[in-house]
């Protein structure tokens, strides 16, 4: 693929505390947006606090474009109600991916990312190095919803032939 820099895959981990958009509970799925593309995990039943454990991966061309996490309740009869969406930034990741670092200590963390209004995370995040690589956990809090947080995991995949970071 031309101009690709390389894959991101998202571990989607769990839900926490998310809206009840049926009766008394949701049937909660993420979408994962980037441009044009946009990916879908699997829905958990009747659960505000599901564990997915999906992975997802984009394709990087443009490191600028922003990442849209949307979850939602899926529906029977209706429309899927929304239940609150988060951006993903990228930029304290792909800074530490950029730092060219080698043989780290499994662990080592290598940035600590705080909350701001600048970013959608309910708590400090950590970039680790883990296996040969660097991974970024992050709790994002959801928007223009009453409640909810999604749990994720960032890697970033080099592809031999692409342009790369």
């Amino acid at each position: 693929m031309e101009n690709l820099k390389g894959l991101l895959r998202i571990r989607l981990r769990k839900g926490t505390n998310l809206a009840v958009r049926d009766s008394r509970s949701s049937d909660p799925y993420v979408t994962v947006t980037m441009g044009e593309q946009k990916l879908k995990s699997s829905g958990a039943k009747t659960d505000c606090n599901p564990e997915w454990n999906d992975e997802l991966t984009l394709s990087i061309k443009d490191l600028n474009v922003p990442i849209t996490l949307t979850v939602y309740d899926k529906d029977t009869l209706t429309v899927d109600d929304k239940m609150g969406d988060a951006e993903i930034d990228l930029k304290p990741y792909i800074e530490c991916l950029k730092m060219g670092l080698e043989n780290l200590p499994n662990g080592s963390v290598v940035k600590k990312v705080q909350p701001s209004s600048t970013n959608c995370l309910a708590k400090e995040s950590t970039c680790v190095w883990n296996n040969g690589k660097i991974v970024q956990d992050m709790s994002l809090r959801l928007r223009n919803v009453e409640s909810g947080e999604v749990s994720i995991q960032l890697e970033w995949i080099d592809i031999s032939g692409c342009e790369g970071l």
